[in-house]
Formats: structure tokens, C-alpha cells, sequence
């Protein structure tokens, strides 16, 4: 049997219900939050899930204590805080259930949504379960919706928390790249199907800072802080193929504290 025949087979049942998809502050941030609050939207990687430790009334969302809004708001007591991530969450499920939290006072925002849009789960399905021609393809797919109907979505997700949120800064955060190529792994994908996959969060980010540029927001790369904790880098600070499956690449808790928290914290 192959190595991926064997991984594959390995995997099936958890990826086939692969779901679709977190010190002294700046004085801005501090007191933007203190004055109006803040508010922590997006989806799972917003919501922590991968992390563990969910909050008991935040069922499907899994919303972590682990997750950086939560951490954020531990360590810098805003005025108050809204935590309302949810896992699976996409641009317009974002502002359709979401958006209620902010109010023309709030002061702070975080955000991080458009891998669920594009098929974030789907593609990994894809690429762990089928041959690496499958995998190359349905990574194409995800790359020209990035480029073509995710613009509008981040747009009309934007404009919506601009004008419910209009004193807010507002924080958009990426995705990190999930393959140290090169790596410690020695099966799964090939080096052509991760390399893939990282072009495509690269492509995924610039879409997302491209639009958060456009509605006056701050976008906050989290690339830099995954450099060396990439799967396959032997310090991985997100799940692989895992069990429960809502964890798969996802962020562990040292990626929500290591990673996503000073992303957020230096743009804030």
C-alpha cells in the first residue's frame, strides 16, 4: 500500500466531516478599547477552535479561552467585550448573526474571515483524500475565487462593520501558511501540494489586506509569527489531520498565544 493510500485511508473518517472553518499595550489601543470596548468577530480561527478550553455556552462556535480575543481581553480589560466568533463563520454569515454586538461606540475590532468562503475545508478534504492532480486543482479553484468573488464578499463585510462600528479601529487578521517546505515530514502530501496550498494563503492574505486597505482597516499578517511552527516543522503549532476533526488545521493554543495574539496585540 502507498504511503498515501495508507495516510488517505488513515484519514477518511475524520476529514470527511471536516466542517468548515487567537505585557503593556499602545497607549491607542488601551484607551480605544477602555472608551468604547471591544468587539471580537470572525470565525473559527477568531473563535479558537483547535485550541480547547470552550467557553460551556458557545456550543458548535467553540469559542476557546485559549483563543487571542479572549487573551487579548484578559490582559488589557477593555470597558467591555463581546466575544462572538463562531466556527464556520463566512463574510456573510459574519454580518448577518455577528454584527449585532457592535454599537457606534465600540472602539475596538477584530476579524478574521474568507477561508470558508473559498472552500477552506473542501480543499484539504480534497488534497488529503485524493491524488495530488485533485489536490492541484481544487487549490486552483479556491485561488480564483479568492480572486474573483471573495473581493465583493470582505467588501460588503467591511462596509457593514464600518457603519455599525464607525469610531472602531478595526483589526483584519490573516491566515498563517500551514507547510514548513522542506520539512520533517516524512508523508501526506507531496512538497507540490504544499507548496500549493502556502501560494494559496498567500493569495488568500493579499486579498484580504487589499480589501481591509480599501475600507480603512488594519490588516495584520500572522505569517511572520507561524515562521518555524508550520506543519511539518517539527514545532507545528497547528493540528494536522486530527481527532475530534473540527481541530484539523486549526491553530493549537500555542498558536492562538504564539502566533495570532501578537499579530493582534501590535496592531491594536
Amino acid at each position: 500500500m502507498s504511503v498515501r493510500r495508507f495516510w488517505a485511508s488513515a484519514s477518511t473518517l475524520v476529514l470527511a466531516a471536516v466542517a468548515a472553518l487567537g505585557i503593556a499595550q499602545p497607549a491607542s489601543a488601551t484607551s480605544s478599547a477602555t472608551a468604547g470596548g471591544y468587539v471580537a468577530l470572525g470565525d473559527s480561527y477568531s473563535s479558537g477552535v483547535g485550541a480547547g478550553s470552550y467557553l460551556s455556552d458557545s456550543g458548535d462556535c467553540r469559542r476557546s479561552t485559549n483563543a487571542y480575543p479572549y487573551l487579548w481581553a484578559a490582559a488589557n480589560s477593555p470597558s467591555s467585550f463581546a466575544f462572538v466568533a463562531c466556527s464556520g463563520a463566512t463574510t456573510s454569515s459574519v454580518a448577518g448573526s455577528q454584527l449585532g454586538a457592535l454599537n457606534s461606540s465600540t472602539g475596538l475590532v477584530s476579524v478574521t474571515a474568507g477561508g470558508n468562503d473559498v472552500g477552506f475545508a473542501s480543499v484539504m478534504q480534497d488534497c488529503v483524500l485524493s491524488s495530488e492532480a485533485t489536490c492541484l486543482s481544487s487549490v486552483r479553484s479556491a485561488v480564483s475565487q479568492m480572486q474573483n468573488s471573495l473581493p465583493s464578499g470582505l467588501g460588503s463585510l467591511y462596509g457593514a462593520i464600518r457603519s455599525r462600528a464607525p469610531q472602531a479601529h478595526v483589526v483584519v487578521l490573516g491566515y498563517p501558511r500551514f507547510y514548513q517546505l522542506s520539512g520533517t515530514c516524512i508523508a501526506g502530501l507531496s512538497e507540490n501540494e504544499r507548496a500549493a496550498i502556502n501560494n494559496a494563503s498567500d493569495v488568500l492574505n493579499g486579498v484580504i489586506a487589499k480589501q481591509a486597505a480599501n475600507a480603512g482597516f488594519t490588516f495584520s499578517s500572522v505569517v511572520d509569527e507561524f515562521t518555524g511552527h508550520e506543519l511539518c516543522s517539527g514545532t507545528a503549532w497547528l493540528h494536522s489531520v486530527s481527532i475530534p476533526v473540527y481541530n484539523s488545521y486549526h491553530p493549537k493554543a500555542a498558536g492562538q498565544s504564539g502566533g495570532y495574539l501578537p499579530a493582534f496585540r501590535s496592531a491594536a
